[in-house]
């Protein structure tokens, strides 16, 4: 762990060097408490660059008020900010995706995407660019196929909602904003999202193979995740769909046997589908049982360096 501490230093003034000539820049972020918008702070913030949060509860000085639920925001704090990064919603994972629920997780992304994108819209000088979250869930359970932005829409439940999710950003891109719309695929790292769920089962040994096991996982470790945004805010010929995604996708049954190795530990305990199912519903259909074998054509395209393109050598970086 702390060889691996002084590795990820270098490669983050790595990454600051590269855009150090671009100057200081005044970056407005939706969701900067949560798993990802904190760790993107933080870089940022190292890089030099001043962070606005946008809160909504009482905002601190540096902070700014906006309620996506009463299309509240303070408009005129966002005069002369130089970038958006959106990143605040529903989590899809919370729980067990109820007629209500389901409700709540669109409104969510939609409200409030529009909500920045027609404030971003009134401005007198607004942003060079938003910097949007989405998810790879656009391109729905696609089997085998390789899938790149040029890709079309999926369907169900996800499809739908990161193509409305997307839709939204429409009136900062009509009033001149250059749009970045991050599909983002299974982040790996040990203090968020699905990895960190993964661990606890798998370092006890009774980790195993979901379903079928041929279902593509998208993966993305974290430190390439922030790369990536940082990437998108600071390539100007960088717009629209982006596949925040390693060059290596792989199956959960490739996954299961590499996290397996890494932690030492055996991965004999499958878990069926019927069991899937009766557990999580359609919530576990959408996120463990289907798969899309998603490429990053677009930022390999445009020069990103990916730190770990290769699932083993992330898993260990990010579990140090």
């Amino acid at each position: 762990m702390f060889r691996n501490r002084p590795s990820r230093s270098r490669e983050a003034d790595s990454r600051h060097e590269r855009v150090a000539s671009v100057g200081r820049q005044r970056i407005a972020i939706t969701g900067a408490s949560g798993f990802i918008g904190a760790e993107l702070s933080d870089f940022l913030a190292s890089g030099g660059h001043e962070i606005l949060p946008l809160v909504r509860r009482s905002p601190q000085a540096h902070e700014i008020y906006w309620n996506p639920r009463s299309s509240e925001i303070e408009l005129e704090r966002l005069e002369g900010v130089d970038v958006v990064v959106h990143l605040a919603g529903e989590s899809i994972a919370g729980g067990r995706w109820t007629p209500e629920r389901k409700a709540a997780i669109l409104e969510s992304r939609v409200k409030g995407t529009r909500l920045i994108a027609e404030s971003l819209a009134r401005l007198r000088q607004p942003p060079r660019v938003l910097v949007s979250a989405s998810g790879i869930g656009y391109y729905g359970d696609r089997g085998d196929e390789i899938l790149t932005e040029e890709s079309a829409p999926g369907s169900g439940f996800l499809a739908d909602v990161c193509r409305d999710w997307e839709a939204a950003t429409e009136p900062a891109r009509q009033a001149g904003v250059r749009v970045v719309h991050m599909r983002t695929g299974i982040v790996l790292s040990p203090r968020g999202g699905a990895l960190a769920q993964m661990l606890i089962p798998f370092k006890l040994g009774v980790g195993g193979v979901i379903g079928s096991g041929r279902q593509w996982m998208s993966w993305i470790g974290l430190a390439d995740l922030i790369g990536a945004y940082q990437h998108a805010i600071f390539t100007e010929a960088l717009e629209g769909a982006v596949n925040v995604t390693a060059p290596n996708p792989v199956t959960n049954a490739e996954f299961t046997r590499a996290l397996g190795r890494v932690l030492g530990r055996p991965t004999l305990f499958p878990l069926p589908e019927a069991g899937v199912r009766l557990l999580l519903g359609e919530l576990g259909e959408a996120l463990l049982l289907e798969g899309a074998r998603v490429l990053p054509r677009k930022l390999l395209d445009s020069g990103f360096d990916f730190l770990h393109p290769e699932l083993e050598a992330a898993l260990r970086s990010e579990l140090g």
